[in-house]
C-alpha cells in the first residue's frame, strides 16, 4: 500500500470511529423536577397525564430516556422551600411547578433552572413574570386566570338556587388565588344581592370541620336552601 493510500484509509477510519463510539453509547436520560402542593399522583392524574403525553410528543419518555423527580408538599406550603431545594441539588433540566405557591418558592430557589407553571391566576399580578408577552428570566408558563372566575359562580350559584340568602364560601387561605377569588366574591355579594359566609380550611381534617359547620347552619336556617362553594 502506498503512502497516499495509507493516509487516506487511516483518515477515514478517525472520521468513523467517534460516530461508531456515540452510536454505542447509551441513550442520556434527562431528569425534570414536578414540583405540586397536593398530596399525591391520584389528585393531579389528568395533568400528569398530559405532560406525559406532550413529552412523548417531543421524544422523551419516562422509564427510557426521562425520569421525573415527583415531589408532593401534602397541601403544607411550609414544605415547598425544602422541596424544591431538592430539585436544585439533583441539577433538574427544568423545573414543572404547579399553582402559585410552588412557582414562587421555585423561583425562590433557582433564577438558572427554567421553571415552568401552571397557574390559575394573573402570573404578572404575583411577581412571577414580567409580562405575559416577554416572561423575562427563567420562568414561564401558562395560566388559566381561574381566580377571576369568583363573581361569575356566584351569579351563577344565585341563579340555581334564587331562594338562597347566603352562600357558604369555603377558602383555603394557603392558596393566593383563593384570596383574590375571595375578594371577588365578597366584592359581587351584594350586587347578585346574597350574602356570604368565609370559611377558611387547608387540610383534609379543617375541610370536613368546616362542610360540618355548614351543614348544621344549612340545618339550622342560617344557610336556607343554601349548599356551601368552595374553592
Amino acid at each position: 500500500m502506498n503512502r497516499r493510500a495509507f493516509i487516506t484509509l487511516l483518515g477515514g477510519a478517525a472520521a468513523t470511529w467517534p460516530l461508531a463510539a456515540r452510536a454505542q453509547q447509551p441513550e442520556r436520560v434527562r431528569r425534570i423536577g414536578y414540583l405540586n402542593l397536593g398530596g399525591s399522583p391520584e389528585s393531579d392524574a389528568s395533568r400528569l397525564t398530559g405532560l406525559r403525553r406532550g413529552l412523548n410528543q417531543t421524544g422523551y419518555v419516562e422509564g427510557q430516556n426521562l425520569l421525573i423527580e415527583y415531589r408532593w408538599a401534602g397541601n403544607q406550603v411550609d414544605r415547598l422551600s425544602t422541596l424544591v431545594a431538592d430539585l436544585v441539588q439533583l441539577q433538574v433540566g427544568v423545573i414543572v411547578s404547579v399553582g402559585v405557591p410552588c412557582t414562587l418558592a421555585a423561583k425562590a430557589a433557582t433564577s438558572s433552572i427554567p421553571i415552568v407553571f401552571s397557574v390559575g391566576a394573573d402570573p404578572v399580578q404575583f411577581g412571577l413574570v414580567a409580562s405575559l408577552n416577554r416572561p423575562g428570566g427563567n420562568v414561564t408558563g401558562v395560566n388559566s386566570f381561574v381566580g377571576e372566575f369568583g363573581a361569575k359562580g356566584l351569579a351563577l350559584l344565585h341563579e340555581l338556587v334564587p331562594s338562597a340568602a347566603t352562600i357558604g364560601f369555603l377558602e383555603n387561605p394557603n392558596n393566593p388565588i383563593s384570596e383574590l377569588t375571595t375578594r371577588d366574591v365578597l366584592g359581587a355579594a351584594p350586587v347578585v344581592g346574597v350574602g356570604v359566609q368565609i370559611l377558611k380550611a387547608s387540610t383534609d381534617r379543617e375541610i370536613d370541620a368546616a362542610c360540618r359547620v355548614m351543614s348544621c347552619r344549612i340545618s339550622d336556617g342560617a344557610f336556607p336552601k343554601t349548599k356551601p362553594w368552595a374553592t
